[in-house]
């Protein structure tokens, strides 16, 4: 589906430029943009391969032990079907933990491995459980301490003080995680209340 928005994107964007008679703007920004996206992919490279490897290595030095025992009181009340030593709350702490250093591409493998545990104790595999659903909504509205990939970005186009939008990203994402949290929380409740 999303190819299909970006390809009707890219056609009236074309379409718009011809009738409009900026097809050399249009011409220009498309050499640009693809080496702007080049240069971009680059120089998130080589931070994505850094705290990959970073948190590979929290895992295998029980980091992310610590770190589950640090959430148990949390994440028990969110997972209730998984306990705390559990591979699934590991691979969740480790998501977590990646999302607070606001490391959202490199989460991403954690994000995956907890889904697959988690699936293994899902009765119905077609369907996504209540705690895979609290996971997306927590991984999606996750609270990010350092918005790293972010102030990347901005740094890369000029910004003087890539980190001075911290207080408003720690407000946001605190309020979009205490109400994706409760209404998952109230969806959950009245699905077993229609079962």
């Amino acid at each position: 589906m999303l190819n299909y928005i970006w390809g009707a994107l890219m056609i009236i964007s074309i379409i718009c430029g011809f009738v409009t008679g900026r097809t050399k703007e249009l011409a220009d920004s498309i050499f640009s943009g693809a080496q702007e996206s080049v240069e971009l992919v680059i120089s998130l490279f080589g931070m994505m391969c850094f705290w990959t490897g970073f948190m590979k290595i929290a895992e295998l030095g029980g980091l992310t032990s610590a770190l589950s025992k640090i959430f148990s009181p949390i994440l028990q009340r969110l997972f209730p079907e998984y306990k705390s030593n559990s591979k699934a709350i590991s691979a969740i702490c480790m998501n977590v933990t990646a999302n607070l250093l606001g490391l959202g591409n490199a989460a991403t493998p954690m994000g995956i491995m907890a889904m697959k545990e988690m699936q293994k104790k899902n009765i119905k595999k077609d369907t996504a459980n209540n705690s895979m659903a609290m996971f997306v909504v927590i991984n999606t509205a996750s609270i990010q301490l350092i918005p790293t990939f972010m102030a990347i970005l901005r740094q890369k186009h000029g910004s003087r003080e890539p980190f001075d939008v911290l207080p408003a990203i720690w407000i946001v994402s605190i309020i979009s995680l205490i109400i994706g949290i409760t209404v998952a929380k109230i969806l959950e409740k009245r699905g077993k209340k229609i079962e």
